[in-house]
């Protein structure tokens, strides 16, 4: 089906059941396209409003509350509503930069049962789109990247087809054998989300009735899991990883009648995976595995990251704004705003109030949070230089505790050597207790650099679930030749620490790697590249060096 065509059907479908579809997830960046599908959703009769949200919406803008200026003005609570107060269909543009507070708000709007939603998703690179939050509750989903404007624009649907396909609807079934290809077309998929299932059921029943029929048909169910169910899916290796390769079946002799429903059965799951494969661009689903993986790495930001907050912290002055549900006011700025008007805004004043605060009076208190930072050390101690490299760290571990007290940093330390790596120097601060740590710790063996990762890797997790921003250091020449099950294999050593390199630049850990080789590695060069580290070759490398590359 073309791609236009499927926007019509969505929208129709939409039109039907808004509420219990959920919504719309529509992928297309700015431009032309996406005008002409904006244009489509707005000429769709819905059963409620539309109303377009801002992806910087505030809480009093959406949920509604306590308005303090009116509510001085009245002289008793006033309260503002919200754009949530009444049912509406929400059109949500640049959806894939909402604030996790916004995605967690509509979520909880949709659940409710009086709303739906049309996210229009303008991701424009890979890492990028729609929250999850929300993708799972909105039961369909259209992609337009890289489509051009059709030659003629997707026709709205009739109000009186409308109309009748809505009477229609409570009464159209699904047989038993279509619910079971459903389930079955799930599971080989890795859909574990029933509202997934239950949503293209009902996009399945709607279309049956725009079409006028009291029962759903195979077409009916392959159009609607093309919809619902396409971008969901994982490659069918992902989805069953636990099981065994399917066995040939034993021959047997020909027995037509036995098993003719379990093969139609088979047989319709076949069509389903092959109608939604089609359905989709061929790199769409690597895009949106993509995508979910990296929102999911999300959250790690600078590296002791200073940020503006309205709740806890360092105070900083406060400025003007409007309560947004999450601000509070500073009481005392905003009554020495107002205070040199009250002369003026007296005279005007017919209610002879003691005090007169307009909006514009309002000041919001503002902190600036500060994370503790955690710069784990990964120091290879193996070969003939182990000692000189040690001895650098530990330098540059010491170098960095004297500014720990102000920076609020903390410090550890994975030394490679032999045949695992060893975490010698948990997340700390003392300053005693590290030099106690280091002191005589002697080096040589080889260099288990997968192993080393592997538990830098782990140390920065459990920092950040302890609520630091860990950052690693790699300190090494780049020989690795100790694989990570502990046997000494350089190629297979090399491809297990770019496998924890991978992992580490997934879970959005910011890191740096100093060449400490004679000359620059280009193994340790592409091993950098696939961690997303920044790559700084020091040959001739002292603890001074070390600390102000770090700092």
């Amino acid at each position: 089906m073309d791609p236009w065509a499927r926007l019509s059907l969505a929208l129709r479908i939409l039109a039907v059941d808004p509420v219990g579809m959920g919504g719309l997830w529509l992928r297309s960046r700015a431009g032309p396209v996406r005008d002409i599908a904006s244009t489509a959703i707005a000429q769709t009769p819905f059963d409620r409003p539309q109303r377009r949200l801002s992806a910087s919406i505030d809480d009093l803008a959406l949920m509604g509350g306590p308005d303090p200026v009116a509510t001085l003005a009245a002289g008793r609570p006033v309260h503002r509503p919200g754009l949530l107060a009444n049912p509406a269909v929400l059109i949500l543009p640049m959806a894939e930069s909402a604030a996790p507070s916004l995605t967690a708000r509509l979520a909880q709007a949709l659940d409710r049962g009086h709303h739906a939603l049309i996210a229009l998703d303008e991701a424009a690179e890979d890492g990028e789109g729609l929250a999850s939050t929300l993708s799972d509750r909105l039961g369909l989903f259209l992609s337009l990247e890289g489509e051009r404007a059709p030659r003629l624009l997707p026709k709205p649907i009739g109000r009186r087809t409308l109309a009748k396909a809505r009477a229609l609807y409570p009464l159209v079934t699904v047989p038993p054998d279509l619910t079971e290809a459903l389930a079955h077309l799930a599971a080989r998929l890795g859909i574990a989300s029933p509202r997934a299932l239950l949503t293209t059921r009902r996009a399945s029943r709607a279309i049956a009735a725009l079409d006028g029929r009291t029962e759903v048909t195979e077409t009916d169910l392959i159009q609607a899991a093309e919809l619902g169910l396409a971008h969901r899916a994982l490659p069918e290796t992902e989805a069953r990883p636990d099981e065994p390769p399917e066995q040939p079946p034993p021959e047997q002799p020909d027995q037509p009648d036995q098993q003719p429903e379990e093969q139609d059965l088979q047989s319709l799951a076949d069509l389903l995976i092959e109608a939604a494969q089609a359905a989709l661009p061929p790199d769409i689903l690597a895009k949106l595995q993509s995508d979910r993986a990296n929102r999911a790495a999300r959250g790690a930001s600078g590296t002791g990251s200073a940020k503006a907050g309205n709740r806890r912290g360092r105070p900083l002055p406060s400025r003007p704004g409007r309560p947004d549900g999450q601000s509070r006011i500073d009481l005392v700025a905003t009554l020495r705003q107002a205070a040199p008007w009250q002369v003026l805004r007296k005279r005007q004043d017919t209610h002879d109030r003691a005090l007169i605060v307009h909006r514009s009076d309002l000041r919001l208190k503002r902190f600036r949070q500060v994370s503790d930072r955690v710069l784990i050390f990964v120091v290879d101690a193996s070969g003939s230089s182990a000692m000189a490299r040690l001895g650098e760290a530990k330098g540059a571990v010491e170098l960095m505790l004297a500014q720990a007290y102000s920076r609020r940093d903390h410090v550890a330390l994975v030394v490679l050597r032999g045949a695992k790596a060893e975490l010698i120097l948990p997340p700390t601060r003392s300053l005693t207790t590290t030099k106690a740590r280091l002191r005589g710790l002697p080096g040589g063996g080889g260099t288990p650099l997968a192993s080393g990762l592997a538990t830098a890797l782990d140390t920065a997790l459990r920092a950040r679930r302890q609520g630091m921003t860990p950052s690693l250091a790699l300190l090494t020449d780049g020989r690795a030749n100790i694989a990570l099950n502990g046997q000494p294999d350089r190629v297979q050593a090399q491809e297990d620490a770019h496998r924890i390199a991978t992992a580490i630049r997934a879970a959005g850990i910011a890191a740096v790697t100093l060449d400490v080789a004679n000359r620059p590695q280009p193994a340790l060069a592409d091993l950098a590249q696939t961690m997303h580290s920044r790559y700084v070759p020091l040959p001739r490398a002292d603890a001074r060096a070390i600390a102000a590359t770090l700092a």
